[in-house]
């Protein structure tokens, strides 16, 4: 009697997503093991608790020699020494560099340094996640710094090519560089209630248009000395804002100015007689905060004085969003309507970026 046995043998390296998850949580094998067991696997497969931590140290020990590759994305993808299907290679990457929102609102606008670093041990505690998981995430936000940090060219785009992240993870990263290179305030307690997601949409209006990158005018020379393009933001153009002031120095323009948007919102504002009689103030603020950009501490400050100049003037008199939207709009274009203001293109290029952030900043 004879008998026929197929063998097949493969040398596909298996990624199991759960211990994918629970190695970049920071957790211990013995820890990973005990979650495995209270989610009912061995239920499930009929496996011994033996296995299981034996499938769970070989996963393990399989992720720390991946690691090494996935500090450099491409590498995994020409190594041969893993054979990895490329969506699984793609899931691995995505995974690794992302990050949990409650770590990056601490760190935010920090310096990517050793001072920052010995924090962690109190971000561990005070937001729950593991210390070693907030060791991995302050590590990729520093490398991903420090490869793009002297790049020309798109911020995004950059990242994308040497990292290989998604579109969005690319923009949160690109956000996170734009913030720790100009170092903006974000642990306010006055600015807790913005999420990561309010702060990315700010950079990315700023990236677009406050850069030496928005202008787009490279350097001919390749060995001249440059600004990083979309990284640091423009010096001459906040330098320009100055000129700004004379729409709030100027009485007669501010009187003017102030009785265009008078005009053109009466009847559509909920809250025309508190923009009115608040209209000058509103104004000297947000055209102050342009005047005072040339200053490293007051770039550092922007977001709080946006939140303190505007947005909880407006919160205290109840302003509905689309009354902030309406004002905004108002306000910005009024300005081509005055005979002696001659800057109508760096008002622009101010106000643009300025009405964009503060309706995402302000939640009525």
């Amino acid at each position: 009697m004879t008998s026929e046995l197929d063998i097949f043998v493969g040398n596909t390296t298996l990624i199991d997503e759960d211990v994918y998850r629970l190695w970049l949580d920071g957790y211990s094998v013995s820890d990973a093991v005990s979650l495995r067991v209270r989610s009912g696997i061995l239920e499930q497969t009929g496996a011994t608790a033996a296995v299981l931590q034996s499938d769970t140290m070989d996963h393990y020990r399989t992720f720390h020699m991946l690691e090494r590759l996935l500090h450099a994305p491409p590498k995994l993808l020409h190594q041969l020494i893993f054979q990895i299907p490329p969506s699984r290679q793609a899931l691995l990457i995505e995974r690794y560099y992302a990050f949990d929102e409650a770590f990056v609102r601490e760190v935010l606008g920090k310096k990517l340094s050793k001072g920052t670093k010995k924090d962690l041990d109190d971000i561990s505690t005070k937001t729950g996640i593991t210390l070693k998981s907030c060791r991995r995430q302050f590590d990729n936000f520093k490398r991903v710094f420090k490869v793009v940090e002297e790049m020309r060219g798109s911020l995004v785009d950059n990242i994308q090519q040497h990292f290989l992240l998604s579109d969005r993870l690319a923009r949160d990263y690109a956000a996170i560089v734009f913030f720790a290179n100009n170092r903006f305030e974000t642990g306010k307690k006055k600015l807790q209630y913005l999420s990561l997601g309010d702060f990315a949409f700010c950079a990315e209006l700023m990236i677009q248009n406050w850069t030496l990158g928005a202008v787009g005018e490279a350097p001919t020379d390749p060995d001249s000395q440059v600004d990083d393009m979309d990284v640091d933001l423009d010096k001459e153009f906040l330098q320009d804002l100055k000129e700004l002031k004379m729409l709030v120095a100027d009485k007669d323009l501010l009187d003017l100015h102030k009785s265009l948007v008078c005009t053109a919102l009466r009847g559509k504002l909920g809250v025309f007689s508190e923009m009115e009689a608040n209209f000058k103030n509103l104004s000297r603020g947000l055209v102050n905060v342009a005047a005072k950009l040339t200053h490293n501490k007051d770039v550092r400050d922007l977001f709080v004085d946006l939140v303190e100049k505007f947005v909880e003037p407006c919160r205290s008199d109840h302003w509905p969003l689309n009354d902030v939207r309406l004002f905004l709009n108002q306000y910005s274009a009024s300005v081509h309507s005055l005979d002696g203001f001659r800057h109508q293109a760096l008002w622009d290029r101010y106000m643009g970026t300025l009405r964009g952030c503060l309706l995402r900043l302000y939640h009525d």
